[in-house]
């Protein structure tokens, strides 16, 4: 597989496709549809069915390529290519009614990641790129915002949701940064909060607690849009390692040093 761009304009058609079906969905969910499979972590048919979908059109597009899904769909892996896939990440913005969520997949080659789509449905805006590109979002090219510190940044992040022992840091951290910063928003989507880092809606990012279909193609996305990554003890194992930090380049050390100053 050479021609990533193909493969990545065909994975943004199939993201709108499959948006398409959880936007006719939305609507008829109901209470008994909601399973729970961990504290605050829920899925529904439409989780499930999305996946399917996905997972069947990615097996076409790329029959070699194994899967790394958050449902489970299938378990093939693959020995060169692996998708890596969140078929709806903020369910619970979805199962309520609240307009953030989003499909999420990225290609992994052996241990690089090739290609990232985070499409948000509602706003209809497809973030992607794909080794060797730009990023891009709606066929224009973006990259990370320019603010220079922290103190001029308006920051991201996502409240733990079933991992609580580092609260006690996370809520220290948080209440510097709502003292430090231009404000803190939590959309409910951590694809999304990485998608807007890339564009530069957000000036950095920052959670633990978090699996690699939650992380992937926005984080590949990032890095083609300029920005800087790491865990939060400054290394490179984001996405399997369960924390992430994303910013522009400039603000970069300077929230890494507070996440390493709050989290040690």
């Amino acid at each position: 597989m050479d021609n990533y761009e193909a493969l990545c304009n065909n994975v943004c058609e199939l993201s709108r496709t499959v948006g398409k079906f959880l936007q006719t969905e939305i609507s008829k969910i109901k209470q008994t549809d909601i399973e729970t499979k961990g504290i605050n972590d829920f899925v529904t048919y439409v989780d499930k069915t999305s996946e399917q979908k996905l997972v069947k059109t990615l097996s076409e597009l790329l029959p070699e390529a194994g899967f790394i899904a958050e449902e489970n769909t299938s378990d093939k892996k693959g020995d060169t290519y692996n998708w890596i896939i969140d078929p709806l990440d903020g369910t619970t913005n979805f199962i309520h009614g609240l307009p953030c969520y989003s499909i999420s997949i990225a290609l992994k080659k052996l241990d690089k990641l090739v290609l990232g789509v985070v499409y948000e449905i509602n706003q209809d805006e497809c973030f992607y790129a794909w080794e060797g590109s730009k990023a891009f979002l709606n066929n224009k090219p973006i990259s990370v915002s320019d603010s220079q510190t922290i103190s001029n940044s308006l920051l991201a992040t996502g409240f733990p949701y079933y991992d609580y022992s580092k609260l006690d840091a996370y809520m220290e951290l948080f209440t510097h940064l709502l003292q430090k910063s231009h404000g803190i928003r939590r959309l409910g989507s951590a694809a999304v909060d990485l998608a807007y880092v890339a564009c530069g809606r957000v000036d950095g990012f920052y959670e633990y607690g978090l699996r690699p279909w939650d992380v992937a193609a926005g984080a590949f996305i990032v890095q083609q849009a300029n920005g800087n990554l790491a865990d939060f003890k400054g290394e490179k194992n984001y996405l399997f390692g369960k924390e992430i930090i994303a910013t522009n380049p400039f603000i970069f050390n300077e929230f890494l040093a507070l996440l390493q100053k709050y989290f040690n």
